[in-house]
């Protein structure tokens, strides 16, 4: 592997572990504190799944250091200004760990990230042992999550997600699994932007309706505004179907538009949320990760 293909393999790499990593532990933690009694044992698994990615993600920022550029943490889609209390408060209200020092340390590198470490073959031999751990992991991750939905739609099982909540985190590891995959075997990670846009806005589609709810029946004018964007994103994304490759730019600005305000809403119910001023099942480390995936979206749009 030579210089520029070696340089795009790691920081790609890094990258997509620093924001995928993290949103694969919340999704052991979301199973972890939505199974009952019934399911100890998936409880279990779920808290083991959890603290393997913690362990992914604390070897990706030791990696990342002096290597990713500033982009990734400047978009909000790492960590927010929310991240740490929602993960403290969100500890306390569940009896469930989190290990906030991640998210501490993931501050730090936001603000000290500057490139200066040389893109190497130890570290390129490093992060390729991190993506063999990470695909392994993620085999596991989504058979589980599979089992969980399979058991929930038989009746089998009771937990506090819904069943869509679950199809929908399936589909984001199995996101992660194939730009990891596509990097190992020498190709692009990113897929087109017609794909992007495909996936993201059903992801966004999905998150309003999960808010909607979720949200106490006397908050009826976040209702309103959550139903707004889910059929906002429905056309959005039937649009999206109607294009190619080619055609695809005549929405994606409109798209961006409507994510950016989508993003604001999100961040209002963060907040709100945080500070007990919103009545609602949404826990806060739920609220600041359907806003890190804005985040995330917005970033892609505007590098279109």
């Amino acid at each position: 592997m030579q210089g520029e293909d070696m340089n795009y393999y790691v920081t790609s790499s890094l990258e997509l572990h620093l924001f995928f990593g993290r949103i694969m532990k919340e999704h052991s933690f979301f199973l972890e504190v939505g199974y009952t009694q019934a399911n100890k044992e998936y409880i279990k698994e779920a808290c083991n799944y959890k603290k393997a990615f913690e362990d992914l993600l604390y070897d990706a920022i030791c990696l990342s250091q002096g290597v990713v550029g500033d982009t990734i943490f400047e978009s909000g889609e790492v960590i927010t200004e929310f991240t740490l209390d929602a993960e403290r408060k969100t500890s306390m209200l569940t009896g469930s760990q989190i290990d906030e020092n991640i998210t501490i340390l993931e501050g730090k590198l936001r603000n000290n990230n500057r490139r200066g470490n040389k893109v190497d073959c130890d570290l390129t031999e490093m992060v390729r042992q991190l993506n063999q751990r990470s695909l392994e992991l993620l085999a596991g991750l989504i058979s589980f999550k599979e089992l969980t939905l399979e058991n929930v739609l038989k009746c089998k099982m009771f937990t506090m997600n819904y069943p869509l909540l679950i199809e929908h985190i399936i589909r984001e590891a199995k996101l992660y699994q194939r730009y990891i995959m596509n990097l190992e075997e020498g190709n692009v990670a990113q897929d087109n932007m017609r794909d992007i846009e495909l996936f993201w806005n059903q992801i966004m589609m999905e998150h309003a309706l999960f808010i909607r709810g979720l949200l106490d029946p006397t908050e009826n004018d976040l209702i309103v505004t959550a139903n707004d964007f889910a059929n906002q994103y429905a056309m959005l994304l039937s649009e999206a179907m109607n294009m190619t490759d080619m055609t695809i730019g005549s929405i994606t600005d409109k798209t961006l538009l409507e994510t950016m305000k989508y993003r604001d809403f999100k961040k209002a119910g963060t907040k709100g949320i945080e500070e007990c001023k919103i009545r609602s099942l949404i826990l806060p480390l739920l609220a600041d990760h359907v806003l890190r995936e804005a985040n995330h979206y917005i970033r892609l749009l505007e590098q279109k």
